[in-house]
């Protein structure tokens, strides 16, 4: 269930590179009541008094579906709230977002925890808002009114997640929730690292970005995963692995399908544009657990990706006030053991994985299928959201691939000024963000009233 409105609007948009689910091409967009009414030739549609935007050979995308975001609001709204969180995604293209059930306090665990989100959030958000529940040790029974409430499945971490109220679960609770969600058609998206090799592997505090590599070892993950698969298979429950950063899972994930294990998996921008070697000694900005590996691997994962083996490139939004990431800069020690894990990327993920996709050869209907119909098809928004297609909500972006922009932490539209990306040079501007026919950005500046309700 989203939070949104539909604007009662009438306009044409037209551009020479319409990225369809078809292909690119010229084309024009008729827009009536929120949604997309027809798509035209090039030049067709004239008559009237409709409002036409004319692009050029500026492109036109769907709008990203980000599907993993947190948001932290209520309870760390001095991390990011849905006021800051969701004026970042209208900044980079982003027209819906799905928030994490954590950090916010309370978790999204209860019914009454999703009710206290839903009632901060009206009202606040600058795109469409939907949530995960959580399942934690103990709370099986608010599996299925959750479910009913209208969560989009629920989040379990494997290994501990770094607060108190959100605890991982054991193999035991893993069995329940994972036959409870099979029973009531829910999906279980999953933070996969084992917790028996996080803690035999080498803890060693310090700002050597290669000693914290160490103590999140591959095996770590592929060990979770091996293990949550084999769990899947016995349940029958459908599982989606977050945020994979190392290629030692992908032959467990081969395997798992062909064997008819209903499994998808993600990766993150972070993963596919960064690498372990260029990350400085005493930066916490790039700390995120999973981390960040070599170069290697991240040849491996684009190989995935060009295969078809993620279903979704997301954020995985995790940011933090500076002094927790402890950043040298705000006088921080620099420890990566110590700081916070999680990287802001929200606003810049399009651009980012622009910048490496077409290095590799790829193509903007590529991005789009890891960025927007991907992710919305993992949470059933497909037919709604996802694409440019007749019956399809108006979420559009206009996006000049050619353009560029140094990124300015302090610029960005998210809380605090915490980026890996600061003073990096990304490749494609997000120009006008528009929602069910609405704008909502302009060159990164948020306009016109704020949309959410409940």
């Amino acid at each position: 269930m989203l939070i949104g409105e539909t604007p009662a609007t009438t306009a044409v948009i037209r551009s020479r590179r319409v990225v369809l689910p078809d292909g690119e091409r010229p084309a024009d967009v008729l827009i009536r009541d929120g949604r997309i009414e027809q798509i035209a030739e090039h030049g067709s549609l004239l008559a009237g008094d409709l409002h036409l935007t004319d692009l050029g050979d500026t492109a036109l995308l769907p709008g990203l579906v980000d599907t993993h975001v947190h948001v932290n609001e209520p309870g760390r709204t001095e991390w990011e709230g849905f006021a800051t969180a969701t004026r970042a995604a209208a900044a980079g293209g982003v027209t819906t977002i799905i928030d994490m059930p954590l950090n916010s306090i309370p978790p999204t665990t209860t019914v009454d925890g999703l009710a206290a989100k839903r009632k901060i959030a009206a009202d606040q958000a600058w795109v469409d808002l939907g949530f995960w529940g959580g399942a934690i040790p103990g709370n099986v029974a608010d599996l299925e009114p959750l479910h009913r409430e209208g969560v989009f499945g629920f989040k379990s971490f494997l290994a501990p997640s770094g607060v108190d109220e959100f605890p991982h679960v054991e193999q035991a609770d893993l069995e329940l929730a994972l036959a409870e969600q099979a029973r009531i058609g829910a999906l279980a998206i999953i933070h996969a690292e084992d917790p028996a090799v996080l803690e035999a592997a080498p803890q060693q505090p310090g700002v050597h970005y290669r000693d914290f590599l160490a103590s999140r070892p591959d095996d770590a993950e592929a060990a979770a995963v091996a293990r949550l698969l084999d769990t899947a298979r016995r349940t029958g429950a459908r599982v989606h692995i977050l945020h994979v950063s190392s290629a030692a899972v992908l032959p467990l994930l081969r395997q798992a399908r062909a064997d008819g294990v209903r499994v998808t998996a993600e990766t993150c921008p972070h993963y596919l544009t960064l690498s372990a070697e260029e990350v400085p000694d005493g930066d916490t900005a790039f700390k995120c657990c999973p981390p960040i590996r070599d170069e290697s691997n991240r040849d491996l994962l684009w190989a995935a990706l060009a295969d078809g083996e993620f279903i979704a490139v997301v954020s995985d939004h995790s940011p933090s006030t500076p002094d927790l990431k402890l950043l040298q800069k705000y006088g921080g020690s620099g420890d990566f053991a110590a700081a916070w894990g999680g990287i802001a990327s929200l606003q810049i993920g399009l651009p980012a994985i622009w910048t490496e996709a077409r290095k590799r050869g790829h193509s903007l209907s590529d991005v789009v299928r890891w960025m927007s119909s991907g992710p919305a098809s993992l949470v059933g928004l497909t037919g709604t959201k996802g694409a440019i297609a007749v019956g399809y909500d108006a979420d559009l972006v206009a996006f000049d691939p050619d353009g560029a922009f140094a990124v300015h932490a302090e610029q960005l539209h998210h809380r605090n000024p915490v980026t890996p990306y600061a003073g990096r040079t990304l490749s494609g501007n997000v120009l006008t963000t528009w929602l069910r026919g609405r704008v909502v950005d302009v060159d990164a500046e948020p306009f016109g009233r704020q949309l959410a309700r409940s």
